[in-house]
């Protein structure tokens, strides 16, 4: 089932600690105006291999921030729901999959380690008196009476699971779900700049069911007794080719804000390998999860510019662009905010 309480906090961080031990956590201590919370991070995997996928966002840009931002201290339970601030790794396009890498938690020398790389973002916040950590995951506690063993606060009361929370193996299927990815934020408002720290085990896999959460497994040929083949189309830092396809045709562009009234829309695609790739069966999708499906083909090396029709829409206030192919697996993803998408009759370019 999915993860119980899922939501996000968001506070003044006031102490930390590096992950170490068996089962290593980056621990933040966060405070809102009442209450005191410990911040759990997994910075190593208990199955194997032990080094987590991460990916820090130093400029992170996207249109959920325009809701965050006026959000209350404090933890705010979330709907796992698209549309709103929920996060989803796969479905919400908050990074390219393709930029994630593998890191230690812990080895010799400067910044090169997953604890340092978090550690700098929440130093540099406990110096900001005008800083806040929003923290995406499961709520535990308030455990009465319990003094938190990290920090020493009473009661024990924190958020964990910051990391992604579908696709998973073995005994953590359990915590499969949509829309209930974790992640930790930083926002530094003196200088505009959001941050995004985004992690995942290399045991999670990149196409998973749109209703569990679930990875989703191809059919192989074979005897009965032959185990199916988990989909894992990324290889971090890696580009498509024809056993991983993913982005092999990419969202580049499209037009948002139209002069037109009512207003026409389009999206670009172009196709990054040497073949046609035929788009019969594929669909485009908007935040919302409304689809269009497509036709034709698109040639080796060639753009294709398409007019959206409704339901699918793209409103100016920011927005989400997905490319889905036949089976219904996400191929490419965009976003864009609403200041992207001020200027009428501009041209988005991703």
């Amino acid at each position: 089932m999915p993860l119980n309480a899922y939501g996000v906090l968001k506070g003044r961080p006031v102490n930390r600690q590096l992950g170490s031990g068996s089962n290593p956590h980056y621990q933040i201590h966060i405070v809102d105006d009442t209450t005191h919370y410990r911040i759990a991070v997994n910075v190593a995997s208990q199955l194997a291999p032990s080094e987590l996928e991460f990916l820090v966002d130093s400029r992170f840009d996207h249109p959920i921030l325009a809701e965050l931002i006026d959000k209350p201290l404090g933890w705010l339970p979330l709907q796992s729901r698209p549309g709103g601030v929920a996060l989803d790794f796969i479905r919400g396009n908050l990074f390219d999959p393709r930029n994630m890498r593998v890191l230690p938690f812990n080895v010799p020398g400067p910044d090169n380690d997953l604890n340092e790389k978090i550690d700098q973002f929440v130093q540099r916040a406990m110096a900001d008196e005008e800083a806040f950590v929003y923290a995406f995951g499961e709520r535990w506690g308030p455990e009465n009476n319990t003094t938190d063993k990290i920090f020493g606060f009473i009661p024990g009361n924190g958020v964990h699971d910051i990391h992604m929370n579908q696709g998973n193996v073995g005994r953590f299927i359990g915590d499969d779900g949509v829309y209930q990815d974790g992640a930790l934020l930083f926002h530094f408002p003196r200088t505009s700049q959001w941050v995004g720290v985004f992690l995942k085990f290399q045991s999670q896999t990149w196409h998973t069911d749109d209703r569990t959460g679930h990875q989703i497994r191809v059919e192989t040929s074979g005897p009965p007794s032959d185990e199916n083949v988990v989909t894992n189309p990324f290889v971090p830092g890696g580009q498509p080719g024809p056993e991983m396809p993913d982005g092999a045709i990419r969202i580049i562009a499209a037009l948002v804000n139209s002069i037109q009234s009512p207003e026409v829309e389009f999206v670009t695609l172009l196709n990054t390998t040497n073949e046609a790739i035929s788009l019969e069966g594929w669909q485009i999708a908007d935040r919302d999860k409304n689809k269009m499906r497509l036709a034709g083909s698109i040639a080796a090396a060639e753009t294709l510019r398409i007019q959206l029709i409704p339901p699918v829409f793209l409103p100016n206030k920011g927005g989400i662009i997905t490319l889905l192919n036949d089976r219904g697996l996400r191929v490419d993803g965009v976003a864009y905010t609403k200041e992207q998408a001020r200027n009428p009759g501009w041209t988005l370019k991703f």
